[in-house]
C-alpha cells in the first residue's frame, strides 16, 4: 500500500535523556495528528550547568500518514 505523509518539524526537550526529548516531540505531535506513523532525529544538543548536562533537545522529523 502506498503513503503520502505529513511531516512535521519539532524540537523536545528533557531534563532525563535524549531519548525522553523524542518522546516529549511525539507525544505532542500526537495531539496533532493521530497518524503517527515514524520520526527521524536531526540534530541532538544539550546544555550544559556547572559543568553537568542539564537538559537535551532534540530536533525531530515525525511521519503522519495522511487520508
Amino acid at each position: 500500500m502506498e503513503h503520502t505523509y505529513e511531516i512535521m518539524e519539532l524540537a523536545g526537550s528533557s531534563k532525563t535523556s535524549m531519548e525522553d526529548a523524542v518522546a516529549n516531540a511525539i507525544g505532542k505531535a500526537g495531539k496533532k495528528s493521530k497518524n503517527l506513523r515514524w520520526f527521524e532525529v536531526v540534530e541532538t544538543r544539550g546544555y550544559i550547568e556547572e559543568g553537568k548536562v542539564s537538559f537535551w533537545q532534540v530536533i525531530v522529523k515525525i511521519g503522519a500518514t495522511m487520508k
